[in-house]
C-alpha cells in the first residue's frame, strides 16, 4: 500500500538575519513498507522526523530525495486523487476542527471536495457519525460542545468520509485521557477490520503500539534505526535506541519492570538543529553520544 525508498527532506538553518547557513535531515534516507490492510507503527520522541515523514506521504510537501509510492503510484503533492487515497487524522482534535463550523459542516468539507452529491450528503454525515459510534444529531454540535474522545471521534469521521484506503494516524490518542485512547483503538481497530484500512500509527506511546500495531519502525534523529515484527522488535531489540525507547515505558508490575530493558534513561532536551547536524556527520553517533551532547 505504501513504499518509502530512500526519502529524505532537508530544511535550511538559518541565522539572526534569515539567511541560511546550512541544512539539518528532518529525514533521512528512510525504506520501509506497508502491506495492505497492515497496521504499521512508526516510533520515536519528539523531533525524530515522524511528522515530517507523515506530511509528505499526504502530498503536503515533497521529499528532497527519494520517492514515495501508495498503491504503486508516485506522491503527487496536492493531487485530488491522491488525497481520496490518503487521509490523516492530527494529534490534537481541538485544534484540527474548526471552532465556527458544526460537526456537520466539518465532515461535509472533504465530501464537498471530492464531488460527493449534496443530495446524499446528510445521509452520509450520519452514516459516518454511526460507523464512530456517535449519535446522528450530533452533526448539528459545535466542537466546544463536545468532549476530547468524542471530536477525535468526529476527526476520524471525516478522514473516512471519502473512503481512503490508507488512513495517516499522527499521534491521535495523545491529547486524550488513558481509557479514552484505549476506546480510540478499539473503534480503529473494528473500523480498519471492517473497511479493510491500511494504518501508519505515529506514536510515542509504545505501550499502545504493541497492542495495535503488527510491525513497528523506529526513527532516530530521521533515520529509521529498526524495523520488523512487534513481538520480535519489542521483545529482541537489535538498536541502542530501541532499548532505550522501551526502557523509558511506564511499567505498573514487577513482570513488566523484568522485561524492560536495563539501559540508562537520558535527561534534558532535545539538541538544536545544528547539533543534530554535526551528530549525523559523526558516524559514532548513539544514544550515548546524545546524552553528552544534551549535557
Amino acid at each position: 500500500m505504501l513504499e518509502a525508498r530512500n526519502v529524505s527532506k532537508s530544511f535550511p538553518i538559518l541565522n539572526a538575519f534569515g539567511r541560511p547557513t546550512g541544512k539539518v535531515n528532518a529525514v533521512d534516507d528512510v525504506s520501509f513498507s506497508i502491506e495492505r490492510g497492515e497496521v504499521y507503527g512508526l516510533a520515536g520522541e519528539s523531533g525524530s522526523g515522524k511528522s515530517t515523514l507523515a506530511r509528505m506521504i499526504m502530498g503536503l510537501s515533497r521529499p528532497s530525495s527519494g520517492e514515495l509510492l501508495v498503491d504503486g503510484q508516485p506522491v503527487a503533492v496536492h493531487a485530488r486523487e491522491h488525497g481520496r487515497k490518503v487521509q490523516m487524522v492530527f494529534q490534537n482534535p481541538g485544534s484540527s476542527l474548526n471552532p465556527r463550523r458544526t460537526v456537520g459542516q466539518s465532515i461535509a468539507v472533504p465530501l464537498d471536495a471530492h464531488g460527493h452529491p449534496r443530495a446524499a450528503r446528510s445521509h452520509r454525515i450520519a452514516e459516518l457519525l454511526t460507523m464512530v459510534q456517535l449519535p446522528p444529531e450530533y452533526a448539528q454540535r459545535y466542537p466546544h460542545e463536545l468532549s476530547g474522545g468524542q471530536k477525535q471521534r468526529v476527526a476520524i469521521a471525516r478522514a473516512l468520509a471519502v473512503s481512503p484506503e490508507l488512513v495517516v494516524l499522527d499521534e491521535p490518542t495523545s491529547a486524550l485521557d488513558v481509557s479514552v485512547q484505549a476506546r480510540i483503538i478499539d473503534l480503529l481497530v473494528d473500523l480498519g477490520r471492517r473497511f479493510g484500512l491500511t494504518f501508519l500509527f505515529i506514536s510515542h506511546d509504545l505501550s499502545l503500539m504493541r497492542n495495535f500495531a503488527q510491525r513497528v519502525g523506529v526513527l532516530y534523529l530521521g533515520r529509521m534505526v529498526e524495523t520488523g515484527p512487534t513481538a520480535q522488535v519489542f521483545e529482541d531489540p537489535r538498536h541502542d535506541y530501541t532499548r532505550l525507547l522501551l526502557a523509558s515505558v511506564p511499567v505498573i508490575s514487577e513482570d513488566e519492570e523484568r522485561m524492560r530493558p536495563k539501559v540508562p534513561l537520558i535527561d534534558g532536551e532535545l539538541p538544536t538543529a545544528e547539533q543534530l547536524l554535526a551528530l549525523r556527520q559523526d558516524s559514532g553517533s548513539s544514544p550515548a553520544k546524545i546524552r553528552e551532547t544534551r549535557g
